[in-house]
């Protein structure tokens, strides 16, 4: 087991990254937990793994109990907040009892911001399941649900007590899901490392082959990229920002379809191509480095063309982003391969440009 530090300026806690981590949960998350819990998990996840999870728990005397939701991106709503309140209520949970989110984004993203209001705040920790929330969602306390108008407007910044990635579970993944993690971890590669770059591109097809060697250094390196921003940047008035690499063109894509259609990592790894795009217009990017960054996220079984739709819609999606400031459109570029900048968008031309082939 490898233990990473989110020093975040409101609390620092661990991460802990390893194999067969479900089984010791009680023991390693212990001094996190208060002495009730409330185990929140989806129909998919919860045969698979929550029976290990609520048994390391009671082998440490820490009584729980479960809640499950319904499994998707759909499902990331105010509907679904209220049967996690209900369940809380229904069990008499405390502003001590201890929420636990067994599962990916989702379940991450809407149990946080369960945690965040329940009673004004109660404590909660993350048992990231998919490679997308072991490497990225998971970790940094950004927590939402979705609008209809647009994707985590309605959320708050709530850290974790604790993280506990257990690469076992992503055993169970579905190739589709796995695709969708690779994509956050090429993210960050390309906003800020440019030797993991190369790493990757070294490794892709060992890693879509579940390596697990590999698998556990993405995850170790991802995270300790995502705490050290975090850090610097816990509530993204700068350099966080740069984590939504490919997220306002993925953002649209999902709002677009529908919630669910594309998954969240697929959306976002056309909408990093786009970026690409974007980058080239404003004279940043050569296109040889595109196609650098298309040929990888074509081998990570990824899509790197959006679906078409009018550019009135791509705009108006694109409005409701969260870093739209005073009415100005603000998306993340890269100056190079490996190094993001944040860029504002006030000529439509550019953005009619970018989007001209897909249109």
């Amino acid at each position: 087991m490898r233990t990473l530090t989110v020093a975040a300026p409101s609390h620092q806690y661990p991460i802990f990254i390893g194999e067969n981590l479900l089984a010791q949960a009680g023991s390693i998350l212990k001094p996190y937990l208060g002495k009730k819990a409330a185990i929140i998990t989806n129909e998919t996840i919860a045969p698979l793994y929550l029976n290990t999870l609520q048994t390391a728990l009671a082998s440490e005397g820490i009584e729980c109990f479960n809640i499950v939701l319904p499994d998707g991106e759909q499902y990331k709503n105010w509907q679904t907040l209220n049967l996690i309140f209900d369940g809380l209520m229904q069990h008499r949970a405390e502003r001590k009892t201890t929420l636990i989110a067994l599962g990916g984004g989702v379940i991450g993203d809407i149990v946080g911001f369960a945690a965040a209001t329940y009673q004004r705040g109660a404590p909660f920790i993350q048992i990231p399941t998919t490679l997308l929330s072991q490497v990225d969602s998971s970790v940094g306390g950004k927590t939402a649900i979705n609008h209809p108008l647009g994707k985590n407007m309605i959320g708050a910044f709530y850290q974790p007590q604790a993280v506990l990635a257990d690469l076992n579970t992503l055993a169970t993944l579905p190739a589709r899901e796995l695709s969708a993690g690779m994509a956050e971890v090429i993210k960050y590669a390309a906003l800020g490392d440019s030797d993991f770059l190369a790493w990757l591109e070294k490794n892709i097809t060992k890693l879509m082959q579940q390596n697990k060697t590999l698998l556990a250094e993405a995850v170790y390196h991802c995270c300790k990229m995502k705490a050290e921003i975090v850090a610097k940047d816990e509530t993204e008035q700068g350099i966080r920002a740069w984590l939504n690499l490919g997220h306002t063109f993925g953002h649209a894509i999902e709002a677009e379809m529908g919630y669910g259609v594309w998954l969240h990592g697929e959306a976002v790894a056309a909408g990093m191509v786009l970026a690409c795009r974007l980058s080239e217009v404003l004279g940043h990017l050569k296109t040889h480095d595109t196609e650098r960054m298309v040929k990888l996220i074509k081998q990570a079984d990824l899509p790197v063309t959006p679906p078409q739709f009018a550019f009135e819609k791509w705009i108006s999606h694109m409005q409701h982003d969260k870093k739209v400031s005073s009415g100005i459109m603000r998306f993340i570029g890269l100056k190079r391969l490996g190094e993001a900048n944040i860029t504002k968008i006030t000529d439509m031309e550019i953005l009619k440009q970018t989007l001209a082939p897909y249109l």
